[in-house]
């Protein structure tokens, strides 16, 4: 299927601009500018209340963002861990989909503001992940939760949600009902025919994935550990039931949908769904692209069912 209209007009009108330099001949600070620039936030997207926190995690406070949505509840709590390869995101380049999730799932979704990398490499953001996790389980009377408990997160944050599900089977942590990986990094293997198709031109590009792993996860041996890539893992049975929502000019498509695969060989209730036409981080204009909301519906419809 052809690129969608939304994206190709989007892509015209890049093209036809000042050129921008690429994010892997940036500083990480400059990178997480131009990121909040691409994903700013909406504050006319509704939204029954937000609440900043921090939590204490085992190596330091963690900044959350609340989303509480309209009604009495009570709800299922969904975790949300934000995208930009460990590197470049925040609380804010989530805010969108956290408030359309919160309000048209009817869900509680505490976003959460993991350390990030090169000032924090792995496995902080994993630790701050799991650690915030926990705090949510053991805080489920206060958040008005049903004692329903997701995981979720867009690229490097899908990456987090597989990772906390892992840790928290390995550890007897907090049992987790649902867990959907928004077109996730799985994998550091950087050789797949969706980077071969997808590597230029579509917003991720390869050496930008480059530039992600080599900040966050330097240590090319450390890269083979289950909790940097979840698709490695040596056992992933007994997981959550999973989503994994992947994009057609994706080059983390291929390793989404190994991930998928792989849940259902070791016995587990997972599904792949491929929207065609899509690029990578199509969440982000969900508010404003016909093409992306289709996939943000399906996946608010497919929340619902495991979570309330």
């Amino acid at each position: 299927m052809p690129l969608s209209a939304e994206y190709a007009a989007l892509f015209e009108q890049l093209a036809q601009g000042d050129p921008v330099p690429p994010l892997w001949e940036l500083t990480p600070e400059q990178g997480r500018e131009m990121y909040r620039m691409m994903r700013p936030l909406n504050p006319e997207l509704p939204i029954f209340k937000t609440a900043q926190q921090t939590v204490p995690g085992s190596q330091g406070d963690i900044p959350l963002r609340i989303y509480t949505p309209q009604g009495d509840g009570p709800f299922g709590v969904l975790m949300y861990f934000h995208g930009g390869g460990w590197v470049i995101g925040d609380l804010d380049v989530g805010d969108a989909v956290c408030r359309e999730f919160a309000t048209l799932a009817n869900l509680v979704v505490v976003s959460v503001g993991y350390r990030k990398a090169p000032e924090d490499p792995y496995p902080a953001a994993v630790i701050d992940a799991y650690d915030a996790t926990k705090w949510a389980a053991q805080n489920m009377a206060t958040l008005n939760g049903n004692g329903k408990l997701g995981v979720t997160g867009e690229s490097a944050g899908g990456n987090l949600s597989a990772v906390v599900a892992l840790k928290a089977r390995d550890e007897n942590g907090p049992t987790i009902a649902f867990q959907c990986l928004l077109y996730p990094v799985t994998d550091c293997d950087m050789s797949r025919a969706s980077y071969t198709e997808n590597g230029e031109g579509y917003l991720l590009e390869t050496k930008a994935m480059a530039w992600f792993w080599d900040n966050y996860c330097a240590d090319e041996k450390q890269r083979k550990e289950a909790y940097a890539c979840p698709l490695l893992a040596a056992d992933l049975s007994n997981l959550p039931p999973a989503l994994v929502v992947t994009a057609e000019f994706d080059p983390l498509r291929d390793e989404g949908e190994a991930y998928a695969a792989a849940l259902k060989a070791a016995g587990g209730e997972a599904e792949a769904v491929r929207y065609d036409g899509m690029v990578h981080d199509f969440f982000a204009t969900a508010p404003m692209f016909a093409s992306s909301r289709v996939g943000l519906l399906a996946t608010i419809n497919t929340l619902k069912q495991y979570l309330n």
